[in-house]
């Protein structure tokens, strides 16, 4: 008889096996977790940083460290996370900041200690204080500077803001991206999760204009899409009734069927444009019963590349779910790969995920072992 150790081993090979689905010729992946590195980052309760609006130092990474974006800079990969302090109780209560650290491999991390992009007091307090800055995006222009896309919590509404770098450390913020669109009709409603265009060029993933104009895929509930010329001041994709134009929803019976969550950087391929997302599962008749109640779990989706609005198809089945026991306990212990950060580097794909709003993963894509 197998032992209980050999036995779980069998079963999370089988699961793991089960979760790399064969993929279409036009989809990213398949997206394997390197063994023995996962969690990259976790909480750490020993950091300390002196926060200017509570003017006293906060252990503003100890309680969870999650939700990552990341880019690569001089042959190093950076990874910018979401970093919760103990100031409340439950998700969406306590105040978020965002991390950095970095990378030789993209497994091993080396943290800066302190944050980078954070509430302060300036003119962005009034979006940003007290739930704080969540949930980057990051991807850079040809030119080598930075964008992030995040969202603005002050414990009303979520705001998508803009921020750009140079250096990945020093950020400048825009504030929030609909502020000036349709005279302000967009600036108020809840916004999040912005994934703007890129395309593998030179050996890096960087942001591309779509006929003269940058483009992004945004939103939780239903992908929406939006138009920039300075990546900071975007105009939402509406309808012939002036209504945001609705390019993917959920689906009933599918991983899908209750949100449809934009994740890293759309990528221009030369299938079309490959939109990653974080499908949410729902509970009860909706749902699909061979995944979690409540679950979060990636899928792909396949644009048009000559017109971004238009979706041509999109994964049935989830190309990655929660596994590992760190990606189903924690703040969401209905299990939770939440991707949000993509790189190209040394030839291979590196996603990197939340976990179950907790801790911080990769899982690694090599194009040439396809």
């Amino acid at each position: 008889m197998k032992s209980p150790r050999l036995l779980v081993s069998a079963l999370l090979f089988i699961s793991l096996s089960a979760s790399a689905q064969k993929l279409p010729d036009w989809a990213i992946g398949p997206f394997v977790r390197p063994p023995g590195v996962n969690p990259v980052i976790a909480p750490d309760s020993t950091t300390r940083f002196y926060d200017p609006l509570r003017q006293e130092p906060v252990d503003w990474e100890s309680n969870d460290t999650f939700n990552p974006a990341a880019a690569v800079k001089d042959n190093r990969v950076y990874v910018m996370y979401r970093a919760e302090d103990r100031s409340g109780i439950g998700i969406g209560h306590r105040t978020s900041r965002i991390g950095l650290a970095e990378s030789s491999n993209g497994t091993s991390m080396k943290r800066l200690g302190k944050p980078v992009l954070f509430p302060d007091n300036d003119e962005q307090r009034e979006f940003e204080w007290t739930g704080g800055c969540e949930d980057p995006r990051v991807a850079v222009t040809e030119d080598g500077t930075y964008l992030m896309l995040y969202t603005q919590w002050n414990k009303k509404v979520p705001r998508l803001a803009a921020a750009t770098s140079k250096d990945l450390k020093h950020w400048k913020k825009h504030g929030p991206v609909f502020q000036d669109a349709y005279n302000g009709r967009f600036h108020n409603i809840a916004s999040k999760s912005a994934s703007v265009l890129t395309t593998l060029k030179n050996g890096r993933l960087q942001i591309v204009p779509h006929n003269g104009k940058y483009w992004m895929y945004w939103g939780e509930n239903h992908v929406y899409a939006a138009t920039s010329d300075n990546l900071v001041d975007w105009v939402p994709v509406v309808d012939e009734q002036g209504k945001l134009k609705e390019l993917a929803s959920p689906r009933k019976g599918y991983f899908d069927s209750h949100l449809t969550e934009c994740g890293p950087p759309a990528i221009l391929t030369d299938k079309g444009i490959v939109l990653l997302y974080n499908g949410k599962n729902r509970s009860g008749a909706d749902s699909d019963t061979s995944y979690t109640a409540n679950s979060y779990c990636a899928g792909q989706m396949l644009f048009s590349a000559t017109d971004p609005s238009r979706l041509i198809t999109r994964l049935d089945k989830p190309f990655m779910v929660p596994v590992e026991s760190f990606e189903k306990s924690g703040q969401y212990p209905a299990g939770t790969v939440f991707i949000e950060g993509l790189v190209y580097f040394q030839h291979k794909y590196l996603l990197y995920y939340g976990c179950a709003d907790s801790r911080v993963a990769v899982a690694v894509y090599d194009p040439a072992g396809k």
